[in-house]
Order: C-alpha cells, then structure tokens, then sequence
C-alpha cells in the first residue's frame, strides 16, 4: 500500500487522540509509585518487555505464516496496553494504581525499544533489506511525537484543569474507540478477498500470544507471592496490547497493511479473553473477601 492520507495523516491523528486520552488519567504520582511497589512494577515491566517479546518471537517462529504477518505480531507485542488495560483491571478488581504505573512506565520505555525490536524483527522475518524501512533513530522521534506529546500534554491538563480533563477524557475515550473500529473497517474492506487466508494464518498466533502472555503474567506475580489484585493487573496489562499503536506503525509507519492484520484480528481477540479476565477477576475478589469477612 502507498502512502494515503490514511496511512500519513488519520493514523498519526487518531493515535494522537488516544495517547491524550491516557495522559488525561494520568499524574505524575503515577510514575512515582514504583518506589511505593517496586517488586510489584519490576514484575509487571519484565513479564511486558522481556518475556512477551520472547513468547511472541517463539509464536511467530512455530505457527507458520507470512514473513509480513510475522513482523507485525512481534510488533504487536511491543506495543503496552495503554487505557484499554487500566479500565480492564478496574473491572477486574485489579489493582488500578499498578495499571496506571505500568502503563505510563511502559509507554515512555517503549518509544526507544519498539523500534530497535522491530527492526531486528524485519531483519529476522523479512530479511536484511527490509530493515532499512524502519529507521530507528527517526521511528523513535515519531513515536515520541504521537505518543508521549499527547501524553505529556493530557497530564498537563489533568494537573492544571481537573474538570475539563475529566469532561474531555469521556470524549477521547469515545473517539479511541471509535477510531479503532474504523481502522479494522478499513483494513478489512481493502483486503476483503485476502481476510480469510490471514485469519487462518494469524488466528491461532494471536490466540496463542495472548493466552500465554496473560498466563505467564499472572503465574510470575504468583511466583513472587503478590496479592491477587496485583496478579491480575500484571495479567491483564502483559495480555492486552495497544493494537492501535501496533496499526500506526504498521500500516503507518512501515507502511504495509498486510504486517497491521494481526493488531486487527487481536483487538477483537482481546476483548473476549477480557471479558473472562473481568469475570474471573470479580468472583476471586469476591470470594477472597467473604473468607477475609467470615
């Protein structure tokens, strides 16, 4: 695909949006908790960055599919939840301060790994010449310029105007949805007579990649006998990606919608495993009290 208005101008745009929305939750209190937790958010930032790149690079290598497909879930699996996972461990009873530290500790530490991965992803994937799409140095002041301005900035507002940023957090909130249903739309109306052929090969990556990814979070918290809020946060926060992200790189940035399908078909994923998180979640919560009570 060439580059479109969509791919250079919408994309960048509408992720801009997104990151302002969570910047409008954020304060800085939230990156000041690691010294309140700090085996908590070392738990959480080793299971996203360490251990569900490997877990995404093993996928890619079994389930057999496309050099193009591959990239792009190893790029998927780069990108930190962002606000979906906070609203998700609310829901589920998680710990949501955690949510948030990790989330806003992640998405600052990102911008200088995902594309020093993803280009060692194209290297690996797509060959040695297809590294020279992705620039690092300029790709890290792109993501930089769309992500944590509008981050920095929705802080901002949250810190300086506290009622316009809660009015204006409900309509970010909205169009990041929105925005995200419109960018499948589109992928899928452009590549409707390839979609089932990328479903079969990504299906049962993504499937994979998110199941294994939630575990291993949830089962590492375990292992260093954090509370069970914190269990399930770490849960949530490794096994829900920010596929928005993921799509502007993709589609945007690299420029191939072909390497965007995994975010795609994830993002609809995620949100039945999400929905299980939040069931399972609540009813532990639950039952954790009434044995606190009884």
């Amino acid at each position: 695909m060439q580059a479109t208005f969509f791919t250079t101008v919408l994309l960048p745009v509408g992720l801009a949006i997104v990151m302002l929305g969570m910047g409008l939750t954020l304060l800085p209190e939230d990156f000041q908790r690691v010294t309140r937790y700090p085996k908590a958010v070392a738990v959480g930032l080793i299971s996203q960055l360490v251990f569900l790149p490997v877990v995404s690079f093993l996928v890619a290598s079994i389930v057999p599919m496309q050099p193009e497909i591959a990239v792009g879930l190893m790029v998927l699996a780069l990108c930190p939840g962002g606000p979906s996972s906070n609203m998700i461990t609310y829901l589920a009873k998680g710990d949501v301060a955690l949510s948030v530290t990790l989330t806003a500790l992640s998405s600052a530490i990102t911008v200088f790994t995902i594309p020093i991965f993803a280009n060692l992803s194209l290297q690996h994937f797509a060959g040695q010449g297809a590294a020279i799409a992705l620039p690092v140095g300029q790709t890290m002041l792109q993501i930089f310029a769309i992500a944590l301005v509008p981050v920095g900035l929705g802080m901002l507002i949250r810190q300086q105007f506290p009622d316009l940023a809660r009015r204006l957090e409900k309509v970010a909130n909205r169009l990041a949805i929105a925005f995200l249903a419109l960018i499948i739309l589109a992928i899928i109306i452009r590549e409707w007579s390839r979609i089932p052929g990328f479903i079969a090969q990504v299906g049962i990556g993504v499937v994979l990649l998110n199941v294994i990814s939630m575990a291993i979070g949830f089962w590492f918290g375990q292992l260093f006998n954090l509370k069970f809020p914190q269990r399930i946060c770490i849960a949530i926060e490794v096994g829900i990606q920010n596929a928005t992200l993921a799509i502007a790189i993709t589609a945007g940035l690299l420029n191939n919608p072909d390497m965007a399908v995994p975010a795609a078909v994830y993002s609809l994923f995620a949100y039945a495993t999400a929905i299980l998180a939040i069931f399972y979640g609540r009813r532990t919560a639950q039952r954790i009290y009434q044995e606190e009570i009884s």
